[in-house]
């Protein structure tokens, strides 16, 4: 271990943290700021109650998973793999909705420049097949 791989000890300018934060906004709303809007208004009706900003951060969370569970998997597969792994983040995604925000992300992952996304219905009946799945799963 050097001293580079403590956290404590990295220096980024302005300009390089600026430049990651555009970056990363992009990856999370490549639609722009109407994306990230109706994706908000979305987050708030499928999860009624909880901190917008909660939410966002467990939806980024798993989209940012589900982005590394492809790498070099079929969607299918990758799919299986985020089922499987509520257990590993019960610290940001509550105990039973690590589908409901695998239902997002694949929704998210549908739409195009006009940012529209299904009903909060249709994500709640997506999320409950992908609940069956992985019951069937472990039988």
């Amino acid at each position: 271990m050097s001293i580079h791989d403590i956290p404590l000890f990295t220096w980024k300018s302005k300009k390089k943290k600026a430049k990651e934060m555009k970056e990363y906004a992009i990856w999370a709303f490549p639609h722009g700021q109407l994306q990230r809007g109706n994706l908000t208004k979305l987050l708030s009706e499928v999860f009624p109650g909880q901190s917008p900003q909660y939410v966002l951060i467990s939806f980024l969370t798993c989209k940012e998973l589900f982005d590394d569970a492809l790498d070099g998997r079929e969607p299918d597969q990758a799919i299986d793999v985020m089922i499987n792994l509520q257990k590993s983040y019960k610290r940001i995604v509550k105990q039973g909705e690590m589908t409901t925000y695998l239902a997002l992300v694949l929704a998210d992952r549908q739409i195009d420049s006009g940012a529209q996304y299904p009903a909060a219905e249709e994500i709640h009946a997506h999320a409950a097949e992908l609940e069956k799945l992985r019951k069937d799963e472990k039988k």
